[in-house]
């Protein structure tokens, strides 16, 4: 074991700096590289010495190497299909799939536990050791968490219809409590009599609790649920080391763990959440409702087309553009470069403001930018725009619909309510490109639509975007 031990540090370090690199866009390519190489030596090691063990037997290497083929190609078609509107979806499969794969490992010690444990079972008892037992029900509770809540999260991010809504039903909190602490006691009686047969009623209970914490969540605050559920799967996976007793394991579901709640944490700022209210599936105030919709658009939209919206480009110093999720299924980041270019050959300012939760996952919109090649230095965070909104001309809002809705603001009773939001609305003049008066992903009306300062610019957002450069070569 001291070879494997040996490379198991030097890939565990190797996570470590992969992770730092994915803490800015401009390594984060780098830094994901780097974590990729860390897994395929921890991978190849841990074979190495499951071969070793097993004697070389035919049918174990056969049944491995097909599933290291199948898996391979699984995440090849996944990397090379999936769209960047689809990540948010991916990656709770994602977070899902490792959760299952904690799960069925933690099964299969429970019904054939490692020799190890055995041999220091107790010889009058047969109770197995505490740490064993301790690890093998973390795995299977948090493991069975992230997988069944995982799945939900992936319906309402691609708004099946049965998810399109949050779920709820009297007395949902207290069933959820009755439900923790029944799945608990049956892994605290496991763990004290070493009775493994009540890992698999407590596993099925841990499967339905993760369903009802996040059904009734909104879709709005998915992303916070995402890097929350990204955590579990760590923590399910270092737990699953324990069982198995890998030490590459244990270090890299620690970090996945621990990062994943340091993300929750930004996570819950951004969006004004308590972490409480997350891990027990009651996110914010709910229910609210700007009113009805014709009293809010109806009489008030104004509508422009590129030729318009083209003119308040004339005579301007400071623009400001808002990527949003319409931004993302347009795929119109190349365009909005070009945007970028022929407003600055114009002398004008041009910045870009990242609301932390844009898009449906942390960092979607600065990884479509990067994508575009749209400098770094020109993405702002909220905290850093928001004070200068009041002395920008124009804002360009692309498919961004709740991080720019003043109603986080001024309605107590709003699904978004004490959201910090980017303060677009103190701008001379916006601009926004959507293809109707759809509600967002919190789904509630909008009044910066139908504020006085506000244009509505109906279309696509790709093509909306090329219209606009047309007209702006044109004038």
């Amino acid at each position: 074991m001291d070879w494997t031990n040996l490379i198991y540090l030097a890939a565990a370090t190797l996570f470590i700096v992969g992770l730092k690199g994915l803490t800015h866009p401009r390594t984060a390519v780098r830094g994901n590289l780097i974590g990729s190489l860390a897994m395929l030596l921890a991978v190849v090691v841990a074979m190495v010495y499951f071969f070793q063990k097993s004697g070389y037997d035919k049918i174990g290497i056969a049944v491995v190497l097909a599933g290291l083929a199948l898996g391979s190609a699984i995440g090849v078609v996944l990397a090379v299909k999936i769209e960047m509107t689809a990540m948010p979806q991916l990656v709770a499969l994602f977070n899902g799939f490792g959760g299952l794969a904690s799960v069925l490992v933690a099964s299969a010690a429970a019904v054939l536990p490692p020799k190890a444990v055995l041999a220091a079972a107790d010889p009058q008892t047969g109770r197995l050791a505490l740490d064993f037992s301790l690890a093998l029900a973390a795995s299977g509770i948090i493991g069975a968490v992230t997988f069944s809540g995982s799945l939900i999260a992936f319906g309402k991010l691609q708004e099946l219809a049965i998810f399109k809504r949050s779920l709820r039903f009297s007395g949902q909190q207290a069933a959820n409590t009755l439900l923790a602490v029944v799945t608990l006691a049956l892994g605290a009686g496991m763990i004290a009599g070493g009775s493994l047969w009540l890992f698999l009623p407590m596993v099925l209970l841990a499967l339905v609790l993760g369903v009802l914490l996040v059904t009734s969540i909104g879709g709005a605050d998915m992303p916070v649920v995402i890097a929350l559920l990204n955590s579990y799967s760590g923590l399910a996976a270092a737990a699953t080391g324990f069982v198995i007793g890998n030490t590459v394991l244990i270090v890299a579901g620690s970090l996945v763990g621990a990062s994943g709640v340091v993300l929750t944490r930004i996570m819950c700022k951004a969006m004004n959440r308590s972490l409480f209210n997350v891990l027990f599936g009651v996110m914010g105030p709910g229910g609210g409702d700007t009113g009805p919709v014709d009293d809010i658009y109806e009489g008030k939209i104004k509508s422009a087309g590129a030729e318009e919206v083209a003119m308040l480009y004339d005579n301007i110093q400071r623009a400001v553009i808002v990527p949003g999720y319409g931004m993302a299924v347009a795929q119109a980041q190349h365009a909005v470069r070009e945007l970028t270019n022929v407003l600055e050959e114009r002398g004008i300012e041009v910045e870009f403001a990242i609301h932390p939760v844009a898009g449906r996952m942390p960092g979607h919109m600065n990884v479509l930018l990067a994508e575009a090649e749209i400098p770094y230095e020109k993405l702002k965070a909220m905290d850093e725009i928001n004070p200068t909104f009041p002395q920008t001309d124009v804002v360009l809002v692309i498919g961004a619909n709740d991080v720019v809705n003043p109603v986080a603001r001024t309605d107590p009773n709003s699904p978004i309510a004490g959201m910090p939001i980017l303060d677009v609305d103190k701008a001379r003049t916006v601009v926004v490109i959507k293809r109707s008066l759809s509600p967002g992903f919190a789904g509630i009306a909008n009044p910066l639509f139908a504020a006085d300062n506000t244009y509505m610019f109906f279309g696509d957002g790709k093509k909306a975007v090329l219209d606009l450069i047309s007209a702006l070569k044109e004038s």
